[in-house]
């Protein structure tokens, strides 16, 4: 059965480079084995990549090791469901839409 979002139709893919997602394949879908529900395709900003650091997770330090670049503003990026509520309570949430399966 094929992902869709929550408009009931086929799931877009959010971005490939860099290359998103839970199963890093740039959809934003999720798995039981996901237990950070990676559902919104955001475009990150900077204030929520300062405040996603200041969380805990660095999303802009590059990590080869991982092959990720790192983020920039602009990116389009999967995020954790609750790291964008929180961001958004904060007032710094990144333009998005929430695409789930």
């Amino acid at each position: 059965m094929a992902a869709l979002n929550v408009n009931g139709t086929p799931l877009e893919c959010c971005c490939t480079k860099p290359m998103t997602g839970f199963f890093r394949d740039g959809f934003c879908r999720t798995a039981e084995e996901d237990q950070g529900y990676h559902l919104v395709c955001a475009i990150v900003t900077r204030q929520f990549l300062e405040f996603s650091r200041r969380r805990g997770n660095d999303l802009i330090t590059p990590r080869p090791e991982l092959r990720f670049p790192g983020l920039k503003p602009g990116d389009r990026w999967c995020l954790h469901i609750l790291r964008w509520r929180e961001a958004y309570e904060a007032g710094v949430a990144p333009p998005n839409e929430l695409w789930i399966t």
